[in-house]
């Protein structure tokens, strides 16, 4: 399904290794000022920690970098990169059907047009099913459509019933999502933090998918965003099909917002003020992966809402990002 496309440019991999190194002044002047950038930003917004990674080195940070966050809808690029493996494996067909899978919900129950629906249009939030979903926020709750409104993979809508049944298939076809990224990601890219433990599933009468949610750290989440920056490979080992991070990391359909667009469980982006463009992972209140591929930078923000209940808008990092990567040669 995915086989044809190809990553870009090459580059010679870096990993860090047990734990991240920082690099100073001396290595590389340029990072003084992006740490300038970082600190204001952090002062006026209040993260609980940021991090700015070139290749294996932390160029700046911020707050505490092993701090747990939920990282809210962080989680769908998470299960993404299982998604890759998976079908990778001959576990998951992206073709198949909702009715093939015997996927349903509670009544009012799937039709048989909505049971149409096929994976691949769930990862890119074009399922047309748009029955109640678990852990929704007030926006994605006002906004849904009406049931049978769009045919399958006629209409994107940021969809949590997408999302979360999503989960169910995957824990059907292949293991539990948890232990999963534990096995096949969190150890072999030495994640200092996460563990199985971290997840936990969260159901609600509305529907019987629940959502499955991550506590992670921001230097955790700095190796997942390297792992997509060298193109899934770590260590000589590519734990996740280089055609699937090119394809679920590539613009599919155009978001709301100017500049924004969404792959697989990943969004996309490009600058109106400069040439950057890149990918990113993004959580309710400011949980962000963002990965620069042409500056070969990872940036991550973690924000827990019991401290900082306003939260940090996207778009507010995301500015940070332009200006940081205008910044690195």
């Amino acid at each position: 399904m995915f086989g044809a496309l190809l990553l870009g440019s090459c580059w010679a991999l870096a990993e860090p290794g047990r734990h991240w190194q920082a690099a100073g002044p001396d290595e590389k002047p340029w990072s003084g000022s992006i740490a300038r950038e970082v600190q204001e930003f952090a002062v006026e917004q209040k993260p609980t920690a940021i991090m700015v990674v070139r290749d294996d080195d932390i160029v700046a940070s911020f707050g505490d970098l092993g701090a747990k966050v939920n990282v809210r809808s962080v989680r769908k690029s998470l299960l993404s990169a299982l998604y890759g493996i998976a079908v990778e494996d001959g576990r998951i067909n992206l073709d198949s059907t909702l009715a093939a899978l015997e996927i349903d919900d509670v009544p009012p129950a799937l039709s048989p047009a909505e049971k149409t629906a096929t994976v691949l249009q769930l990862l890119m939030a074009r399922s047309g099913v748009y029955h109640l979903a678990s852990y929704e926020t007030g926006l994605m709750k006002q906004g849904r459509p009406a049931r049978e409104s769009h045919p399958p993979g006629s209409f994107w809508y940021y969809n949590n019933w997408d999302f979360n049944a999503l989960g169910t298939i995957y824990r059907q076809s292949v293991d539990d999502v948890f232990a999963s990224f534990e096995k096949r990601i969190g150890r072999p890219v030495g994640m200092e933090d996460f563990s199985a433990a971290d997840g936990v599933y969260v159901k609600e009468s509305s529907s019987s998918h629940p959502a499955y949610v991550f506590r992670m750290s921001a230097r955790d989440l700095a190796r997942f965003g390297l792992l997509f920056l060298n193109g899934g490979r770590w260590n000589g080992a590519q734990l996740i099909p280089a055609q699937w991070v090119t394809a679920s990391t590539t613009r599919v359909s155009d978001a709301e917002q100017p500049g924004r667009g969404y792959g697989y469980l990943w969004w996309t982006f490009s600058s109106a003020r400069s040439d950057i463009s890149g990918f990113f992972a993004s959580g309710y209140g400011g949980q962000l992966i963002v990965v620069v591929p042409s500056k070969r930078l990872v940036l991550v923000e973690l924000v827990d809402l019991a401290v900082n209940k306003q939260g940090i808008r996207t778009q507010r990092f995301l500015d940070l990002v332009d200006k940081i990567s205008a910044s690195v040669p």
